[in-house]
């Protein structure tokens, strides 16, 4: 869609679009980054793939539009990611001797991650991006485990991720039988994206100031975890990633 209305607006530039859907052959990508490069595609749209890594003196303005759709992401990284995506597509613009320019639309334009990203501020958005995950309990002051749970029937998942769940509940109160034993719990729930490749997703995690604790706590209730058949899970330390 923004790629017709470019189209529209500028009928005499050429315009290239960069994304997974037209750079399917092999060899695409290299040949509409040396026709940009070259000059004779004159507004490129893209991904975040046009945003990383790449060297053109020409291009003196960058837009990235919705900067602020990764902030909705029920992920604590999502700030980090805002802030990391909108500092690279900004270092496109000006290595030139004629400068550069980059416009920024958002609907957050007072959230930290975008004024920082603005000023090019790494120092103060990390120290306040690393206040608000000390005060959730986030890594890196607490250790983090979550389980993604894949069903193809949508009942049976949601049944072991409960059983799953009444089985961390009733190990962590044995631990804190014996001695202290700090571990948060959440969940199960629906992962954020639900249904992936035909299977239903659910998600279980925990977090703790401990890593003896939290891993001991694991290595107790994994080797007992028995999936039916149609239904797999996988354990994911500290994640990258929370979809």
């Amino acid at each position: 869609k923004l790629e017709v209305e470019i189209q529209e607006r500028f009928p005499r530039h050429i315009v290239a679009r960069m994304d997974s859907d037209t750079m399917k052959k092999p060899g695409s990508h290299a040949k509409t980054l040396g026709a940009f490069k070259a000059g004779d595609i004159h507004i490129l749209v893209g991904t975040q793939m046009i945003a990383k890594g790449l060297d053109f003196p020409n291009v003196t303005l960058v837009g990235v539009v919705n900067a602020d759709v990764a902030l909705h992401i029920p992920d604590f990284r999502s700030a980090e990611r805002t802030f990391q995506l909108l500092s690279q597509v900004s270092g496109r613009a000006g290595r030139g001797p004629a400068g550069g320019r980059v416009l920024v639309q958002t609907y957050s334009p007072d959230h930290p991650c975008i004024l920082h990203a603005s000023k090019h501020d790494y120092t103060n958005f990390v120290a306040g991006e690393m206040r608000h995950r000390q005060v959730h309990n986030y890594p890196p002051y607490h250790r983090m485990a979550r389980i993604i749970l894949r069903a193809r029937v949508e009942q049976a998942g949601a049944a072991f991720a409960d059983e799953m769940a009444a089985a961390f509940t009733s190990a962590l109160q044995a631990m804190q039988a014996v001695g202290p034993a700090e571990v948060r719990l959440l969940g199960p729930a629906e992962a954020p994206v639900f249904r992936l490749k035909n299977y239903y997703r659910y998600h279980y995690q925990m977090q703790s100031p401990s890593a003896a604790t939290l891993h001991k706590l694991l290595r107790a209730v994994i080797p007992t975890l028995h999936a039916p058949t149609g239904i797999e899970f996988a354990l994911d330390v500290d994640p990258f990633n929370m979809l």
